[in-house]
């Protein structure tokens, strides 16, 4: 009987240790620390933001763990939106591995959000604030490792960079260009690690770990309807704003042809082995054959806009402006349009494609600014290899699968600079409530530091380790 309630003891406290967030070590509460105090520091577009204070605050903790002054650099084209770029010296055995992460958010508004969303704020079991999701958490779980690496005195075979960039989100400063055009001995590596990809779960369950090898085209358009006007006590038909929301209407009808690439293919299928509903791991087979069933991509299409997006171009009316005064028929009516294109579609395709859906020749389309393409980056034996092992070792059941991300990234400036780069992240996160650039974003307390302990070992397999002298 004792044996029993001791081996039931035993039992109980590790299961018990088991449910338990891992956040009782010191690299835990360092890394929360860290991601409260970047979360707090406002980082937006908006007069109110400043990426620089986040770089400094980041650059000053490296320091104080024992990196060189010359190792820890802030630097940028704008005083408000510097980058952090950070060496972790290593053998030189082997050509540097890039860890790559943004600074800066999307705006968010107080009277959106249920609390503020510039507060780090834990609350049943989940991290909200901006930035919680994209990008900060990897951030901070980036530099949190580093200086749990230099404290354990890790001599890799290659050097660890870290760069923390601005304007990833938006803005005129984009960092991880701006590195790329004018200091690429500072970020110059063999590949890099981004976000992008990370966990995908639905209703607690993990499916897939996602490695992000490709990424759609970010492109905006503007449209804009200009008329005489006059005054609002004489309407007319010719109404800007009428002509501009009733070709919106007919936008929103719009529907871009099912196109998979190899990338895309591989998703669904290895997606289809863990999918628990069998009619939905058809539809799953099905849309990656070589010829995609239309019919299962369009019952996909309608149950998760994730997967509709992977599957084709979209375009999606993002801003409205119209009129200038109360009493006054509108002079100028503009709309943005944010596309996002499968690789290999062409921008004017996609422009003649709006002219002909908004059907009214007083709307005209114009580009903003020219889409940056990106090739894909080759799956390498090295990264795969590392990431499924990790996986099985700390996801048991969990498939590796790669991806093309729906949205844009600053591994686009890194692809075309001649660096592969790689989404990885092993923060796992709900497929059906994707709150990135939303309301109330947040990441689960469990899932986070589940990822930074992901990040650590990846990082730590990747960079090697000088064997010891005989």
């Amino acid at each position: 009987m004792r044996v029993r309630h001791l081996l039931s003891a035993m039992v109980l406290a590790v299961v018990t240790a088991a449910a338990l967030p891992a956040q009782s070590g010191p690299n835990d509460q360092r890394a929360r620390a860290i991601y409260k105090e970047l979360v707090e520091i406002n980082t937006t577009d908006t007069p109110a933001g400043n990426v620089t204070r986040a770089a400094d605050a980041m650059a000053a903790r490296l320091k104080a763990a024992g990196f060189a002054e010359k190792d820890v650099q802030v630097l940028g084209p704008d005083p408000r939106k510097h980058n952090l770029v950070a060496r972790y010296r290593g053998t030189g055995a082997r050509r540097p591995l890039l860890l790559l992460a943004h600074l800066d958010v999307v705006d968010a508004k107080r009277e959106d959000w249920t609390f503020d969303p510039f507060v780090f704020r834990e609350q049943d079991g989940w991290f909200y604030g901006r930035g919680t999701s994209d990008d900060k958490g990897m951030a901070s779980q980036f530099v949190a490792n580093l200086i749990r690496l230099k404290e354990e005195r890790f001599t890799p075979d290659r050097d660890l960079i870290l760069a923390l960039t601005a304007d990833e989100e938006g803005g005129d400063f984009n960092g991880a260009e701006w590195l790329v055009e004018n200091h690429r001995d500072l970020v110059d590596a063999e590949f890099a690690i981004n976000e992008g990809g990370g966990g995908t779960m639905r209703h607690g369950k993990y499916l897939t770990n996602e490695v992000q090898a490709s990424e759609k085209v970010y492109q905006d358009f503007r449209l804009e309807v200009t008329n005489p006007g006059g005054h609002s006590s004489l309407p007319v038909k010719d109404n800007a704003i009428y002509h501009l929301a009733a070709g919106l209407a007919r936008l929103a009808a719009l529907e871009f042809p099912v196109e998979l690439n190899d990338i895309t293919r591989a998703y669904f299928e290895r997606s289809a082995t863990v999918e628990s509903d069998p009619a939905v791991a058809a539809d799953m087979r099905a849309v990656a054959r070589a010829t995609p069933d239309l019919d299962a991509a369009a019952r996909l299409s309608a149950r998760l806009p994730y997967w509709n997006s992977m599957m084709r171009t979209t375009c999606v009316a993002t801003r409205l402006l119209g009129g200038h005064a109360n009493n006054a028929l509108p002079q100028l009516a503009t709309a943005n349009v944010n596309c996002r294109m499968l690789p290999g579609v062409a921008p004017a395709s996609v422009k003649a494609r709006l002219t002909e859906a908004l059907a009214d020749s007083t709307i005209t389309v114009s580009f903003v600014k020219e889409a940056t393409p990106s090739p894909p980056s080759p799956l390498r034996p090295d990264v795969m290899t590392a990431l499924e092992s990790l996986t099985r070792e700390m996801f048991p059941g969990v498939v590796v699968v790669p991806v093309m991300s729906t949205g844009a990234t600053d591994g686009l400036h890194f692809r075309n600079a001649g660096i592969p780069t790689y989404g990885i992240d092993g923060t796992f996160g709900d497929i059906d409530d994707v709150r990135a650039h939303g309301r109330d974003e947040r990441v689960g307390v469990k899932q986070y530091f589940e990822g930074l302990e992901f990040l650590y070992r990846l990082t730590k397999s990747l960079a090697g380790e000088q064997s010891p002298a005989r």
